[in-house]
């Protein structure tokens, strides 16, 4: 049998809590690191065959509230390779329930539209 290999999909959100600031694209500020600690709960909460996710950027989004930042995070699941391709749809649904149906993570409030997965 081949081994299980380890697969990356994107996620995407914004919070509408967290004010962006330069702070925030400088990984080793107090508030980069604080931040990113609460976003990677979120992978390792999905399910057994997910690695976690590591969140890549927080920016702010021309034309968007500057009390809003917008989330961009790499997840790692584990693939067996007779499965089927990610399911986005799934995948999307499993997000929204461990975020309170895309309003909440952690002490953050999220813009429930905001949620896209490999897009």
């Amino acid at each position: 049998t081949a081994a299980a290999n380890l697969e990356h999909f994107t996620v995407n959100f914004t919070i509408t809590n967290l004010p962006y600031n330069s702070d925030l694209e400088k990984p080793e500020s107090a508030r980069f690191k604080s931040t990113k600690r609460v976003m990677n709960t979120l992978g390792s909460s999905i399910g057994p065959d997910f690695h976690g996710c590591e969140s890549t950027t927080f920016r702010y989004e021309p034309g968007r509230q500057r009390d809003e930042t917008r989330v961009d995070a790499v997840c790692t699941y584990r693939k067996e390779p007779s499965a089927a391709p990610l399911d986005r749809v799934g995948l999307y649904h499993q997000v929204s329930n461990k975020t309170r149906g895309i309003t909440q993570l952690g002490p953050y409030s999220l813009d429930e539209d905001s949620l896209f997965v490999n897009g």
